[in-house]
């Protein structure tokens, strides 16, 4: 199938099919006129590597994970596991800093508050 399907029957725009064969998660073979063609399994494989971005997942991280669904082993998916706990752990890391943030940023909020408030009272 051409890229116009793929991207069409997998729910992406053609841009995005694009991108992830630069980035090496997506391989098409060309037709003498230069044309990019996608086999079936290409539809499951785009909606797979929509779910990892979806999770937050960069293509490089990605591109780690691929060894997983393309050669399914215990050592592939058990490397799979541990990159993927990896980035749970970051991400966390992450939400504790904006959790943080938004707790200072409350804080300051209050005295702000309180700051008006005091001058209401006081005229």
């Amino acid at each position: 199938m051409r890229i116009g399907e793929l991207a069409a029957r997998s729910g992406v725009s053609v841009r995005s099919v694009r991108y992830y064969e630069e980035q090496g998660l997506l391989v098409s073979t060309r037709n003498s006129g230069g044309q990019r063609h996608f086999t079936e399994g290409d539809i499951e494989r785009v909606d797979f590597i929509q779910g990892l971005y979806a999770a937050g997942l960069s293509s490089r991280t990605i591109m780690e994970l691929m060894p997983c669904r393309d050669a399914p082993s215990d050592e592939n998916s058990d490397a799979a596991l541990e990159r993927m706990a990896e980035e749970r752990d970051r991400l966390s890391a992450h939400i504790e800093n904006l959790l943080n943030t938004r707790d200072t940023l409350d804080g300051l909020m209050a005295v702000a508050r309180a700051d008006r408030d005091g001058r209401r009272s006081a005229a």
